[in-house]
């Protein structure tokens, strides 16, 4: 095995981690419509405030995914995209966790977090390009 090889993370590697980062974004971005609709029917100003919020953030990190996935081409923008991917998740998950599970949303703020890192990392692989 060639050291220098070794963990090298090859083009198939990042054409597959883009097209599955913009099926998550598309997901994401077509869950949210339903998530909002359903909000609009929430009992409570509360919960449909907190479900509108998850199903905003859903949706426009969903878009973001779907249109610059392709574009990844380099490891910081694939870290970037996957910390948008997975802070979408923890941060409105958490929001319809606590709605639907009565779960605590103590992972809301780190959701938050990685979503601003995702941002930030896309932003320092855009002028690499």
């Amino acid at each position: 095995m060639n050291p220098r090889t070794a963990g090298a993370v090859t083009a198939a590697d990042r054409a597959l981690a883009s097209r599955v980062l913009a099926c998550v974004g598309a997901l994401m971005a077509g869950l949210s419509i339903a998530l909002a609709a359903y909000a609009v029917h929430a009992g409570d100003p509360a919960a449909q405030q907190r479900l509108q919020s998850a199903a905003w953030f859903a949706f426009g990190h969903g878009i973001a995914l779907t249109a610059l996935a392709p574009r990844a081409v380099r490891a910081p923008g694939l870290a970037g995209l996957a910390c948008l991917a997975t802070g979408t998740l923890l941060f409105s998950g958490s929001l319809v966790g606590a709605h639907f599970f009565a779960a605590p949303t103590m992972l809301a703020p780190f959701g938050g977090g990685l979503m601003m890192l995702g941002w930030l990392l896309w932003a320092a692989a855009s002028l690499r390009r």
